[in-house]
């Protein structure tokens, strides 16, 4: 066991739930920020679903990202930050700067309390939308971790405010930081088995292929089990050699929406009855998103190769993710033995 005590900020969230199963197998003590302490219970029988049942090792601090109160209390006696928690602005009339304010000044309030807390080093959870988005076609493939979105082409609210607020983050850290070490991991498509009800939106793809989506727009992904991801984070936390870095996470090459079907097909039998693996034409997808906000968000990259690589994570931290179709599959079985498909039962 070991006495050190690990922050994770938004224990609701689908990857710092896994951040925090990876910490406690590792033996530490770990403490999570929640928005409202009722959610405590929640989050414990997830773990629970997880294969841990933490007891005393896990505390619960309430924190918001919106506001400075309860993050210095938070952050009090940690060694280590593994900041996951992002604001997720809602409702008709949400603009640009209603995603990316919040999301920057989150990730300045947390690192203000991690720096004033004496903490050795904070991991962000940013995103391969801070990466590889915006670009024009020409630009070379595969991404890096050296590559920024570029935020004057077609970049999406969120995708905007994961670049600025990483941005920020690394711009604390030298003007302000006093010490304070900073990695980013930057996760492509989060797959892995689901908890419970409340997923990830990688996820939700994963369902709506399941739950019998009638075709594939030809949009192109990396895919990365989550366990992997809260894998890196760690050895991001605890290696010399992930001062100062960004690591892309992605499970191996992309694949188009076409490929996943094709896997979830062939390996689920009977469940995946549903899946269909037919392609739909860009001009269909073009003219659905006209009536469906949901796909309007798709068009800019219908047909853009959005192939990573993750050789850093390899080469630097030893990281070795399971495989792409590993991860799709362990989605797909868990939302089949949590009986969250369409017309289904829990068989967990």
């Amino acid at each position: 066991m070991n006495d050190e005590i690990v922050l994770v900020t938004g224990g609701t969230g689908f990857i710092a739930q896994y951040c925090i199963l990876a910490l406690l197998d590792r033996g530490f003590r770990v403490r999570t920020t929640v928005r409202n302490l009722a959610r405590e219970a929640e989050v414990r029988a997830h773990l629970k679903a997880g294969g841990s049942e933490p007891g005393e090792r896990l505390s619960f601090a309430e924190a918001d990202l919106s506001d400075d109160r309860g993050w210095a209390v938070a952050a009090a006696g940690c060694s280590y930050v593994l900041h996951g928690a992002s604001p997720t602005p809602s409702g008709d009339q949400v603009s640009v700067e209603d995603w990316v304010k919040p999301a920057v000044d989150g990730n300045l309030r947390v690192l203000r309390a991690a720096r004033d807390a004496g903490v050795k080093r904070v991991v962000l959870t940013s995103a391969f939308g801070a990466i590889g988005v915006g670009h024009k076609p020409s630009y070379r493939r595969p991404f890096n971790d050296a590559d920024w979105s570029d935020l004057s082409g077609n970049v999406a609210p969120y995708q905007r405010s994961k670049t600025l607020s990483e941005k920020a983050a690394w711009d604390f850290i030298a003007r302000e930081g006093h010490g304070l070490e900073l990695a980013a991991v930057n996760p492509v498509a989060v797959l892995g088995p689901a908890l419970g009800a409340d997923y990830s939106h990688s996820i939700r793809m994963i369902k709506n292929i399941m739950d019998g989506q009638p075709g594939m727009p030809k949009i192109n992904t990396g895919v990365v089990d989550v366990r992997d991801v809260a894998d890196l984070h760690v050895r991001a936390m605890l290696d010399p050699a992930g001062k100062g870095e960004r690591f892309l996470a992605t499970a191996g090459p992309s694949l188009w929406m076409a490929d996943i079907a094709r896997v979830i097909r062939n390996r689920l039998g009977a469940s995946a009855g549903n899946v269909s693996t037919r392609v739909l034409p860009n001009w269909l997808v073009r003219l659905i998103a006209l009536v469906n906000p949901a796909m309007k968000g798709a068009t800019p990259i219908l047909g853009v190769n959005m192939d990573v690589t993750s050789a850093k994570a390899i080469r630097l931290l030893g990281w070795a993710p399971r495989s792409s179709e590993d991860a799709i599959v362990a989605t797909a079985e868990s939302l089949v033995r949590l009986g969250l498909l369409k017309g289904a039962k829990s068989t967990a």
